[in-house]
């Protein structure tokens, strides 16, 4: 793995598991928010001893890559997390926080700079440890319930074009015409089946109180304009072309 190489400046962060872990465990990346007012405060807080939290790479508002923890041990940035068959998905993951103060201080677009350093760091650990496309994700996808990062904002659509995560491949004009046209009963359950073959979490752990926290997770990744929680047609479309590509 020596050929491949990304200019990063290291600044480590005490919070890690001792135990190193093998390249092929890695089968995620995931991206956060770092949700805090001030970058250097978040720089902290990540590499503070006190505060159990950090990641493996942050990218600063001028894109600058900061290295905080290597690659083969786990950070801890997932918290109680899922996707697909696997759970706590620190042991086989890359976490990427990116500096914005999310939604609880004045959620901002992300600079050009950072999503630069996003799509070049992706493309580095992609081809490092032959990540899926599918296996590309937001805090809010594998912690649905609980999480929000890394936000609406965050470019997905062009990133997918670059082949880092996934996005759908209807047109806008089309997915207009279906938004809040409502939905029966058995389309609904055909949105929860599809969205759980995509990866989110599965039936017996999808309870009546956070269904809608389910679905919001779902719109700020693939359909950013509107985060209703309510299934739409238009919702239903996107998770339909979602599976079956």
């Amino acid at each position: 793995m020596s050929n491949f190489k990304i200019n990063t400046t290291i600044n480590y962060s005490p919070n890690f598991d001792f135990k190193k872990r093998k390249p092929k465990q890695i089968k995620f990346i995931v991206f956060h928010y770092t949700g805090m007012k001030r970058e250097k405060d978040a720089i902290s807080r990540l590499t503070s001893a006190n505060s159990k939290v950090s990641c493996h790479y942050l990218i600063k508002n001028n894109g600058e890559i900061l290295t905080l923890v290597p690659e083969l041990y786990n950070a801890w940035h997932s918290g109680i997390s899922r996707w697909k068959n696997f759970r706590s998905i620190n042991k086989y993951s890359i976490g990427v926080e990116i500096s914005n103060p999310g939604h609880e201080h004045k959620y901002k677009k992300f600079s050009k700079r950072q999503i630069k350093s996003v799509l070049e760091l992706s493309l580095y650990l992609k081809r490092k440890y032959k990540i899926k496309r599918e296996f590309i994700l937001g805090h809010s996808d594998i912690s649905p319930d609980r999480k929000k990062d890394p936000g609406e904002k965050f470019p997905w659509e062009y990133l997918s074009k670059k082949k880092i995560g996934c996005w759908h491949n209807i047109k806008n004009k089309e997915l207009l015409r279906q938004r809040n046209v409502s939905i029966n009963e058995v389309e609904k359950k055909i949105f929860i089946k599809n969205i759980m073959k995509i990866g989110y979490l599965r039936n017996f752990e999808i309870k009546k109180n956070n269904t809608k926290l389910i679905i919001q997770a779902f719109q700020r990744r693939y359909r950013q304009s509107l985060i209703s929680g309510i299934i739409d047609k238009e919702c239903l479309s996107i998770s339909i072309n979602l599976v079956k590509n």
